[in-house]
């Protein structure tokens, strides 16, 4: 199959994209397991991409039992270079609202249980991270939600928590003293091992109700779905729009991000670590 150059990963809500043209379904192995589900090739505005659900189909995933390696190495197999994850989020402060979208430039990180690396068992790599999501990327996403009239915030920072259950209010009440903007349970690993496969990556947020900090909002699966529900309809929107965009070629930081990140000499890479992230490195270390 030829290289695919975008791939995105749909959040709660987004499993099919309706007017996709020559599809295929395709099923990927990798070193670290199998991804969510089988990821759907398909051909929209005239561009290729690639579509995971991330909690599979009928969302049979919980967030602490997500792939995160195995979906990101899936994609890097199949060539993508550019990543576009749509995520439901709580909102932290009362300008986003429920159904707006949210294009954050930060992360803060309270995950506990989650491989967070490609690397170990004998390989050492220390990518940036400063800037969790490509700016250029970022800044193209913002764009295109005021172009088709969403309701879109740009910048502000995702705490992204373990989960399943949602926050108490004594924590809503702290990521609010914070500053943090938005609150999700899947954008990490996700970035970082975006970061470390070299592929451009964005999230946009979907918001679907005030977490629980906001005395006279309740949250609830029941008003979480009905506003999942139009910010579906809405994101579909969206990836119509961005897609022909995202065709066009770039060149940015993350593209390159092990240059200079990998730290143990090629001699010293067990055979057996090297031969499971040599899709990764391999234009490194020979």
């Amino acid at each position: 199959m030829e290289d695919i150059k975008i791939g995105i990963i749909g959040g709660s809500g987004i499993y099919d994209i309706e007017g996709v043209e020559n599809v295929e379904t395709v099923g990927i192995d990798t070193p670290f397991g199998k991804p969510s589900d089988k990821i759907i090739v398909g051909v929209l505005k005239g561009v290729k991409f690639a579509f995971l659900p991330r909690h599979g189909r009928g969302h049979k995933i919980s967030p602490s039992e997500l792939n995160f390696r195995a979906n990101i190495y899936a994609f890097k197999k199949l060539g993508v270079e550019k990543v576009l994850s749509i995520s439901a989020v709580g909102s932290l402060k009362e300008e986003l609202k429920p159904r707006d979208f949210v294009i954050p430039d930060q992360l803060f990180d309270r995950t506990k249980n989650r491989a967070s690396t490609f690397f170990g068992d004998g390989i050492v790599a220390h990518v940036g991270f400063a800037e969790p999501f490509c700016p250029e990327f970022s800044k193209i996403a913002y764009e295109t939600a005021k172009q088709i009239g969403i309701n879109v915030h740009k910048g502000g920072t995702y705490i992204c928590m373990e989960g399943p259950q949602f926050s108490t209010k004594a924590e809503s009440s702290v990521y609010r003293g914070l500053g943090f903007s938005i609150v999700g349970m899947t954008a990490l690993p996700e970035a970082k091992l975006a970061r470390e496969a070299e592929m451009c990556y964005v999230t946009v947020a979907l918001v679907t109700d005030y977490d629980c900090w906001k005395e006279d909002e309740e949250v609830s699966v029941e008003k979480i779905l009905a506003n999942l529900s139009v910010n579906s309809d809405n994101a579909k929107k969206f990836i119509k729009t961005i897609l022909p965009k995202l065709a066009e070629t770039s060149v940015c930081s993350c593209q390159s991000a092990l240059a200079m990140s990998i730290v143990t000499s090629a001699d010293a890479i067990p055979k057996e670590t090297l031969k499971k992230v040599k899709l990764l490195v391999g234009k490194y270390i020979k």
